[in-house]
């Protein structure tokens, strides 16, 4: 009885202190915060996905050249994928950083080695010039943009969410959330201005790399932004109190908890990446090499697609505040699924408003309703000692299989079908029923509130 009692205080003094650690902040440094998180989060996915859209119209042509087209596209996709393989690697290179020495330290230097490797993209040499050593400079350089990327996202998403009124963590973590539709804007538009502008012969010579050069002045008013903001509520008391985690991936994977829980976010990763990956990035290839249609009209497409986004990711994140992450998530995760097939006879038309209609209600308005709450899902999972490498691992090293291998997979499934569409779609529903039986598994830890009596566990023990 005397142990009962002393373990039911436990867990109140613990709730107590959990709360205290993730009190956030108020007023104008809030929406600083948010909105250098966003800033931050913009260029870097700009960064990122540049490499994905020039994987599909120029990479194939002018570093895997000799070759079958449908190899050339596989291999340029082969060299994409990656940089996703790298992200695990970042996450838990930058998570340890971020839950040791705090959220803000990793951000600058993720935002530093995501623009130099981008920009030095821009100066690879290709095939002709330099012969194998071409493709492997685009490879080092991807790894590089998958170390940072992989640590970008959880402190991003975690400056936003630790500084958020309980009641809104939903929200405010979509915030971030709206930087991968807005860099992925940017990127397709840059690249469809310069198609637009310039002839097929010079955008292969030398317009194509305008836009990974670019990329200099974008990430010198991130950092400039960056370096502005405090650490966040959260990790500063915890700090103060001496309590951050010395070594906070072996305490992530020493409880049973977390274990289920990373295995659990993973798998809700799938239906998520796959579909961004599928209509962001195989898309261009899908149309441009087997449909035979000109890249300009695909890239107008994605880039309006990716504006409704940005639109349609803090309303869902809004929304998960209401009704719950899981069943928001759940919900965008069959919509685009469900749409995946009259999007795919959209583009067999080659209509272009018919397929910025397709494009834009699966990737402009499905994948929203999973993208919105993700923020605070996976945060939700995890206490503040070990939250930042804790969710970066399952949103990254998910990546290499929802993401990464998509349009290779898809590209090969194409292949496989004669240029039909159906075994993708197989892939696409496969990939939901896993995502959405592992949604319904989860049990957030802090239900919407970090500071809810089941986190008093994890410092009564």
């Amino acid at each position: 009885m005397i142990t009962r009692r002393r373990t039911t205080a436990g867990h109140r003094r613990a709730a107590a202190e959990q709360s205290n650690t993730d009190e956030p902040a108020r007023g104008d440094g809030v929406r600083f915060v948010v909105t250098s998180a966003l800033v931050g989060t913009t260029i870097e996915w700009y960064d990122f996905y540049l490499y994905g859209t020039a994987a599909g119209i120029v990479f194939n042509k002018l570093f895997f050249p000799g070759t079958d087209p449908v190899v050339a596209t596989l291999l340029a996709f082969a060299t994409f994928a990656l940089g996703f393989v790298a992200r695990p690697i970042g996450g838990l290179i930058f998570g340890h950083v971020g839950d040791r020495l705090g959220r803000k330290k990793t951000l600058v230097s993720t935002m530093t080695i995501m623009g130099v490797a981008t920009v030095a993209i821009g100066f690879v040499p290709t095939y002709a010039q330099i012969g194998v050593w071409a493709p492997v400079g685009l490879v080092v350089l991807r790894i590089a943009q998958g170390i940072a990327i992989g640590g970008e996202w959880g402190g991003a998403v975690l400056m936003a969410v630790e500084y958020a009124p309980a009641h809104r963590r939903g929200l405010y973590g979509s915030i971030p959330q709206i930087g991968l539709a807005l860099g992925l804007m940017l990127g397709t538009g840059v690249f469809a201005g310069l198609s637009a502008l310039l002839p097929e012969q010079a955008f292969l010579a030398w317009g194509w790399r305008v836009a990974f050069v670019a990329s200099a002045l974008l990430v010198v008013v991130g950092i400039a932004v960056r370096l502005r903001v405090l650490e966040t509520p959260a990790f500063r008391k915890l700090e103060h109190r001496e309590q951050s985690a010395s070594v906070p991936v072996l305490r992530l994977l020493r409880d049973r908890r977390s274990r289920i829980h990373i295995l659990l976010g993973i798998g809700t990763r799938l239906a998520e990446g796959i579909t961004f990956n599928a209509w962001a990035v195989f898309v261009l290839s899908y149309g441009t090499a087997t449909l035979g249609m000109s890249r300009q009209p695909l890239l107008v497409a994605v880039m309006i697609a990716a504006g409704v986004m940005a639109v349609f990711i803090p309303v869902f994140g809004a929304v998960s505040d209401r009704v719950g992450r899981r069943t928001t998530f759940c919900a965008g995760a069959i919509i685009a699924c469900a749409l995946s097939v009259p999007a795919f006879m959209a583009l067999q038309t080659r209509n272009i408003v018919l397929i910025i209609v397709a494009v834009s209600a699966v990737l402009g308005i499905a994948f929203p309703i999973m993208y919105g709450p993700q923020a605070a899902f996976y945060a939700e999972l995890f206490p503040t000692p070990i939250r930042y490498t804790g969710s970066s691992f399952v949103y990254q090293f998910a990546g290499i299989f929802s993401s990464g291998i998509t349009p290779f997979v898809l590209a090969a499934l194409v292949a496989a079908s004669g240029g039909g569409y159906l075994l993708v779609v197989g892939y696409f529903a496969a990939a939901t029923v896993v995502s959405v039986v592992c949604a319904a598994l989860v049990t957030p830890l802090f239900r919407f509130r970090f500071a809810e009596a089941p986190t008093a566990w994890w410092y009564a023990r």
